[in-house]
């Protein structure tokens, strides 16, 4: 007569392993859970508004395909975005850490971010983009550009999971794989260009959860003029080092230097090696390699009519206890924010480069240098900078900041 206790210990008996039997060995990958290509995907949808809330694609690869007229927002970051044959689709894409692809899209309106940006084979796209190398377009026609503007509590999160860096953007420098004699397959939108107006925030109920804000003072993207025309022959060239209120200090800087009237016509964040230091800062570089090691620089530059003076000013007005110099020793431990003029015309500058991803600059000139006390919060994530990318390609214009 048996009981269910010694039944159990049957079963226990019976499920150990024998003496000298090992058990399956369990590696990381078969603790993972299984990932649904389903959910990373929108396939063959019409007249929908759909889209991905924070967290809910958390880095993995998402696909776009065969949509038409909907409205798709990613509000997370991804590995790799392809977007195919979508037609009449306005899409948002949240921090994208390889490449966002088109191919064989048309009369789709666009705002994404992300380290590679491609099209292949479409026709009349708006894209308010922020990339990290040089977008690239082929076969394709009347692609038109902007700059990323964009802003909503996560963002700032999802762009350091992405790896990439508020201040790396290279959204006006395309390169065209085919160009056509005597056409331009590529164009840039309008400076006042309202991005509303291109890419409407969502209607469902779900994603208007995510607070979102278009206005170019919000944007985590610091909303830059690119290669279009500049309005005046005098640039000044700002290079803040690293330290513990860096990039709340450069955000400070463009929205006093914006705010007088001058534009932002490019950001950059770089690491410096000692001979590009000789080369940017000349006799005073070995008072800057202290500073250069402690991390990448951010730089900014500004153009207008009195640049150089007003970004002076406002350096002295805005950080408290600053100290400016022109042939004296540097403070030490304290950030610092370096300003000289460009060139006045564009021919007369020679090429900006980049090796093994540092920057080389010809600018000379008699430096003005200033080590401000911290003059805001330490940086929260929001402002958190992502690793840096070289992606090996030649500026287009010889007065940029190099290209990363």
């Amino acid at each position: 007569m048996g009981c269910f206790f010694s039944n159990r210990r049957k079963a226990e008996k019976e499920s150990q392993p024998e003496a000298g039997e090992e058990r399956p060995k369990q590696y990381s990958w078969d603790q993972r859970e299984k990932v649904d290509p389903k959910d990373y995907m929108f396939s063959g949808l019409k007249d929908e508004t759909v889209g991905r809330l924070p967290g809910q694609v958390a880095g993995q690869q998402f696909l776009i395909q065969d949509c038409e007229n909907c409205n798709i927002y990613i509000f997370d970051h991804s590995a790799t975005v392809t977007i195919d044959d979508c037609t009449n689709c306005v899409i948002f894409l949240g921090p994208v850490k390889g490449s966002v692809f088109f191919r064989n899209c048309r009369d789709c309106k666009c705002t994404l971010a992300c380290q590679q940006f491609r099209v292949r084979d479409c026709r009349k796209l708006e894209v308010f983009l922020c990339c990290a190398t040089q977008p690239i377009i082929e076969s394709s026609t009347n692609i038109k550009f902007g700059c990323f503007q964009w802003y909503y509590p996560e963002l700032a999160f999802q762009f350091k999971d992405a790896g990439l860096s508020i201040f790396n953007n290279t959204w006006s420098n395309i390169h065209d794989f085919t160009p056509v004699s005597g056409e331009l397959n590529w164009s840039l939108l309008p400076e006042d260009a309202v991005v509303q107006d291109h890419v409407p925030l969502p209607t469902t109920e779900e994603l208007k959860a995510v607070r979102v804000a278009t206005e170019a003072n919000r944007s985590i993207i610091p909303v830059s003029r690119g290669q279009r025309p500049k309005s005046s022959d005098e640039s000044c060239l700002v290079v803040l080092f690293a330290g513990d209120y860096t990039i709340a200090n450069a955000r400070k800087l463009i929205d006093e230097m914006v705010g007088k009237g001058f534009f932002l016509v490019q950001t950059k964040e770089v690491s410096m090696k000692a001979e590009d230091a000789q080369r940017v800062f000349g006799e005073k570089a070995p008072d800057f390699l202290p500073l250069l090691n402690k991390g990448p620089v951010i730089a900014l530059e500004f153009n207008g009519d009195g640049a150089v003076e007003g970004c002076q000013l406002i350096v002295n007005e805005i950080f408290n206890g600053t100290k400016v110099y022109s042939n004296g020793p540097y403070v030490p431990n304290l950030p610092a924010i370096y300003t000289q003029l460009l060139p006045l015309l564009a021919h007369k500058s020679e090429e900006l480069k980049l090796q093994n991803g540092s920057l080389i600059s010809p600018f000379r000139g008699v430096p003005v240098c200033a080590h401000p006390t911290p003059a805001g919060p330490p940086e929260t994530p929001e402002h958190q900078p992502g690793p840096q990318h070289c992606p090996g390609s030649t500026p287009a214009r010889s007065d940029r900041l190099a290209q990363l």
